[in-house]
């Protein structure tokens, strides 16, 4: 093996180039960025077509896969196209090609497939070998007189063919079929318009080149999708066309049909883009998880004729309801709309006006140059005519003349020199058959070269002529337009914004319970019928193994409520977001309404209707089990995330236990488990945070713990309700409990022990309240609180409810007299 060196230029070392890496790192990214940007990712303003696209129909017309042909194998087609003119994969040509196909997509498809193209579901196309395509008829009016030097060509990506730099385009593609694609740091999302509006715009600005944006929507409506629905008002339109940029709410078009007994929600068209299958599951999991109510059975009818989706509903569901949720989680899509395009290719950002504008400025030179290449063609063949018409006014001397020529250059010779013919025209004449001298031949050469005079006349006259121009133009569109433009498939619904579910939601008393499991659910309170005390009530949940109920109230569907936990978190919650079931069923899982944490439980509901949070002397007065009490302005908890705020701050091993609403002129009567009751006057507790841990409101025994708490007035005559575990229970009037200090050891309220079990609650209550219990395992009881004998402190109390062995009342609500009458 030879050891020398192998050549090195001398000059070698004068070419390198010292540069620093940030500035040829940024440099080249930039590079590549504007060849996905130009090359790949973004449309044309005047054609439409991104450069796969383009290669595609033409790689079909240079094959003759014209729509009068017959159907190709798709992977013919590929496969001209990835080795002629697009070399990226055949891949991404594919998936180009099927686009083109979906009627789905496509406002108006460019290829005619055949065979398996995908579905509206997301389902994909078949493999390339099995699926077969053409170009379908409006993709060759893209192509028209492309062979006529109407458009630029550039060499292929091997310098072996050329290719078209952009089509000649016989019609706005780029407004009429959209364009979507993500360059890099850019992108476009142009939405498929109605031929027939389109071309009824663009004529109009050719006619009125100084007409606005708002005077093209006149034709131009908005965006017309093929998959047809509804856009949601016109403003989000209006922005789009005037700025290029803005976002368009669709929404499904939809009905209610009704067999007598149910009603049915039935989906026949959907958003631009949506996935029909998608959109079914997401349906069923919110079903399923609870946040759609009111569903019996979904079916997917759809078939070739359309898209039919049935939503049953049940027998007592509010139907305008559940099309208020669909619409809010499911029944609507936004479309962003980008009118980005390559324009002189550099991208930009383009207003409805000026899309319109560049389509003109590259149809005026699209005719230009076909009537410059027609009037080149129209002069040739009027120079040889009329070099014939010469030939036949002298036939018998051109006949002597060639005759006498010892071969055909020197008869050329001879006819250019005796009757000033040019080569073109002795060429001509040479070649002429004898036939072609009889009269018949001699009156059509004549009828054509008036024919092509004519046109000469009519070619110069366009391109002489701005106007006449721009009349060829709109000529041809209204040719487009008859042939192709179809009725508009998108309406427009006015948008009346989102209605509020509580006005489609009628108003009635309902009994909400929670288990330990974090399940949820409401009953309307009607379900319960009032008992006597010391029944043991009925089914009020079904509870899984191992469940307990933890909290039980009442509340009208249409309050809204501030849920106070005993982790001192506090949550707003909406009754009729809590689904509604029957008395037995088990309920749906709390964390699809409330955010809780494992075993974080609610110890209080307070009705935030009645609030008002900017006033400065409403309080939310707070008992924690250890004995602590706070009173926090109403204002602090007018902001609560969907997350909860911190309510009180809790010192270890404690839990908030009870809150009541006060106005600063309330006394505070707190109650013990172990049976003890203290009454103060609320301005004890000065006025503190949300963060504060409060001050200290009862001396308590070590193992006694607060109850609840409850807020009276000074001559209240209302009395003191104290239920205990095991359904015992009793009322004492307010007056007997005498104020005193705070941090107080209180008085005896009423005897516990082995029969009452401690106590779970306290409230203060009118002769006219009734009252619902609810035990651990579910039995629930609702009686009217006179049915609960009024006696002094220091009792045992009576049976409220009969609890069976192992189980214990686990929540008490109190029914207001105001609630019952106002529904009533």
């Amino acid at each position: 093996m030879s050891s020398e060196s192998p050549d090195v230029p001398d000059d070698v070392a004068d070419r390198v180039k010292n540069v620093r890496v940030d500035e040829e790192m940024e440099q080249s990214y930039i590079d590549y960025a504007m060849s996905v940007i130009a090359g790949r990712a973004l449309p044309d303003v005047r054609d439409g077509l991104k450069p796969v696209h383009r290669r595609i129909l033409y790689a079909m017309h240079e094959s003759g896969v014209t729509s009068g042909s017959g159907h190709r194998k798709s992977s013919n087609i590929v496969g001209d196209t990835m080795g002629d003119y697009h070399p990226h994969g055949d891949s991404p040509i594919y998936d180009a090609l099927v686009r083109m196909a979906q009627d789905f997509s496509m406002r108006y498809p460019l290829v005619d497939g055949q065979g398996n193209f995908g579905s509206v579901d997301g389902d994909p196309a078949a493999a390339m070998r099995y699926t077969e395509a053409r170009m379908a008829p409006i993709a060759e009016e893209l192509l028209t007189d492309i062979e006529k030097d109407t458009v630029a060509f550039q060499a292929n990506y091997d310098d072996r063919l050329t290719e078209p730099a952009v089509l000649p385009s016989s019609f706005p593609n780029l407004l009429v079929n959209g364009s979507s694609g993500i360059a890099v740091g850019m992108s476009t999302n142009v939405p498929p318009h109605n031929l027939g509006e389109v071309i009824d715009a663009t004529i109009h600005l050719i006619d009125t080149p100084d007409c606005t944006v708002l005077d093209l929507m006149e034709y131009v409506k908005g965006p017309d999708f093929p998959t047809a629905a509804n856009i949601v008002g016109r403003a989000d339109v209006k922005q789009a066309y005037q700025t290029g940029r803005g976002r368009v709410r669709m929404r499904a078009e939809y009905h209610v049909e009704s067999n007598g007994r149910r009603d049915s929600i039935v989906i026949t068209e959907l958003p631009y883009q949506q996935n029909k299958s998608t959109l079914v599951e997401r349906i069923a999991d919110d079903v399923r998880d609870g946040k759609l109510e009111g569903i019996t059975d979904l079916r997917d009818e759809s078939d070739r004729n359309g898209v039919r989706i049935v939503i049953d509903l049940k027998q007592k569901a509010n139907t305008d309801v559940v099309e208020n949720r669909l619409l809010e989680s499911h029944l609507e899509k936004t479309f962003s709309v980008i009118n980005l395009a390559l324009v002189d290719g550099e991208p930009k950002v383009l207003t409805l006006k000026e899309l319109l504008a560049e389509y003109v400025s590259h149809r005026k030179e699209v005719v230009r140059r076909r009537s410059e290449h027609d009037l080149g063609e129209a002069e040739d063949r009027a120079h040889i005519l009329d070099g014939r018409l010469t030939a036949l006014e002298n036939a018998d001397e051109v006949v002597e003349l060639i005759q006498d020529a010892e071969d055909r250059d020197a008869a050329k010779e001879t006819l250019k020199s005796a009757f000033d013919f040019s080569q073109d025209q002795a060429d001509h004449i040479v070649r002429m058959q004898l036939g072609s001298l009889t009269s018949m031949e001699a009156a059509d050469i004549e009828s054509e070269y008036e024919d092509v005079t004519a046109r000469i006349e009519r070619l110069e006259e366009i391109l002489g002529s701005e106007q006449e121009l721009l009349d060829v133009i709109k000529d041809e569109l209204r040719e487009i337009k008859t042939q192709y433009a179809d009725e508009r498939r998108t309406s427009f619904i006015e948008d009346t914004g989102t209605v509020a579910d509580e006005d489609l939601i009628p108003e009635e008393d309902t009994v909400v319970v929670l288990s330990e499991g974090d399940y949820i659910k409401r009953v309307p309170a009607e379900t319960f019928d009032a008992q006597h005390r010391g029944g043991k009530g009925i089914i009020g949940s079904d509870l899984k193994d191992g469940d307990r109920v933890s909290t039980v109230f009442t509340a009208s569907t249409h309050d809204y409520l501030l849920c106070f936990t005993d982790q001192g978190q506090v949550y707003r919650l909406k009754v009729y977001q809590v689904p509604e079931m029957s008395r037995t069923a088990r309920g749906t899982s709390a964390v699809n309404i409330l955010d809780l944490d494992d075993g974080e439980e609610i110890s209080a509901v307070v009705t935030a209707d009645d609030l008002d949070f900017k006033a400065d002397d409403e309080y939310l007065t707070m008992a924690t089990r250890n004995g602590y009490v706070k009173r926090t302005s109403v204002g602090e908890f007018g902001n609560i995330l969907s997350t909860g705020i911190i309510a009180i701050d809790l010192e270890d091993g404690d839990a908030l236990a009870d809150v009541e609403v006060t106005d600063g002129s309330h006394d505070v009567i707190l109650g013990s488990e172990a049976g003890m009751a203290i009454r103060f006057d609320e301005g004890d507790v000065r006025a503190m945070g949300r963060n504060a841990r409060g001050v200290r409101g009862m001396d308590l025994d070590a193992a006694d713990r607060i109850a609840g708490v409850a807020a009276v007035e000074s001559e209240d005559d209302r009395s003191l309700l104290t239920v205990t575990e095991f359904g015992y229970g009793k009322r004492t009037r307010v007056g007997e409990y005498r104020s005193q200090s705070r941090n107080g050891k209180g008085l005896v309220d009423i005897k516990t022990g082995d029969r009452n079990g401690d106590v779970v609650s306290v409230d203060a209550v009118g002769d006219d309240d009734s009252l619902v219990v609810m035990s651990a395992d579910g039995q629930i009881i609702q009686m009217p609180v006179d049915e609960i004998s009024t006696v002094g402190r220091n009792t045992k109390g009576v049976n409220i409810m009969a609890v069976g062995s192992g189980d214990e009342v686990a929540g008490v609500s109190v029914r207001a007299a105001d609630q019952a009458d106002g529904e009533e």
